[in-house]
């Protein structure tokens, strides 16, 4: 079978390789979409992760179709149209330094367990859309990590796409009201597509002017902050720290979900004064098939993520789409 592996820095390369066999207890499934990450644009910038520095499976956002199952395995059966959680097994994750990835054409899921490795979902939901399961759960824990009531209004930093799956799992929720800012156009225009009450453009707009219009003025001891509940960072820019705790009103909460790569520095006054909350949000610990029953229920909303398609012999190509930087939001390889 074919599968994409990082064979040295800046270097992926589609390799034959052999097909896996299933076990009693395992599942075999034929990889019929995956999403390229970000991470996976760094681990190839990088020759891979140790120990598989320069052998590196990759692709850890699959969809595909069941058509191995081990004579011990429940719940599943071939021709079952299935996500798949790349953690499951915590020291072999797939396509993250594991043994396996999903950019191939098969992928074998040890001890599978639906609910815990491996979910089925409905046959008329798109593989393409269905790939978006893993980067959505992303999405949905950090929304979970701030907890947000229906009365909250929110901002949410950056419309890539998990930005994008925040502003969805946050209507999905019923929040009252999800502001979107990013700087590019396109972005803002999907971003009200899949639901943002309101967008900020926030290379043309005065972002703390603009969210005072939308949320109204905030309680603090100081003025000029908006009254906005929840800030969320999908972007990963420094300056978005910075706006978010310097228009944060009194108890507000600040999820970082962004992968920043350089240490940023906090107004820890600011910090005290307003009591702010500032919380992490990393994967998914419980999300990843939490999430797979707002995709079959909003599958068309989710879609509009998805901004390009490629086949599997169009890898090259489909890594220099993500890697130019506003070229794309998501990206998606799809396989016969």
């Amino acid at each position: 079978m074919r599968a994409a592996i990082i064979t040295a820095p800046e270097k992926a390369e589609i390799i034959e390789v052999p097909t896996p066999a299933p076990g009693p207890a395992d599942v075999l499934v034929k990889i019929r979409a995956c999403g390229i990450c970000g991470s996976d644009s760094l681990y190839i910038s990088i020759g891979g992760l140790p120990p598989r520095q320069g052998s590196m499976p990759i692709g850890h956002e699959p969809a595909g179709e069941v058509v191995e199952v081990g004579k011990d395995v429940r719940d599943i059966a071939v021709g079952d149209r299935v996500v798949i959680n790349p953690m499951a097994v915590p020291d072999d994750i797939i396509g993250n330094g594991g043994s396996t990835g999903a950019l191939a054409d098969y992928l074998l899921i040890k001890d599978a367990v639906r609910g815990r490795s491996i979910e089925v979902v409905p046959e008329h939901i798109p593989y393409e859309v269905a790939a978006l399961n893993e980067p959505m759960a992303v999405a949905r824990h950090a929304v979970n990590q701030v907890a947000p009531r229906p009365t909250d209004q929110v901002l949410v930093f950056g419309a890539g796409p998990i930005g994008l799956g925040i502003t969805i799992s946050l209507k999905s929720r019923g929040v009252k009201h999800v502001v979107v800012a990013d700087v590019l156009p396109d972005r803002l225009n999907k971003a009200l597509e899949v639901g943002a009450d309101a967008v900020i453009n926030s290379n043309a707009e005065d972002l703390p002017a603009r969210l005072i219009e939308l949320h109204g003025e905030g309680d603090s001891m100081w003025p000029g902050r908006a009254a906005t509940d929840i800030f969320l960072d999908a972007a990963g820019v420094p300056a978005v720290i910075d706006t978010a705790l310097g228009v944060a009103q009194r108890g507000a909460k600040l999820g970082i979900v962004a992968v920043h790569k350089e240490p940023v520095s906090l107004d820890l006054m600011n910090v005290m004064s307003n009591e702010l909350t500032v919380v992490g949000s990393m994967g998914y610990p419980s999300e990843i098939f939490e999430v797979t029953k707002d995709i079959v229920e909003n599958w068309e909303t989710y879609r509009v993520i998805i901004s390009h398609t490629f086949e599997f012999d169009d890898l090259d190509e489909a890594l220099r789409c993500v890697g130019t930087p506003g070229a794309a939001d998501k990206v998606v390889i799809t396989l016969d």
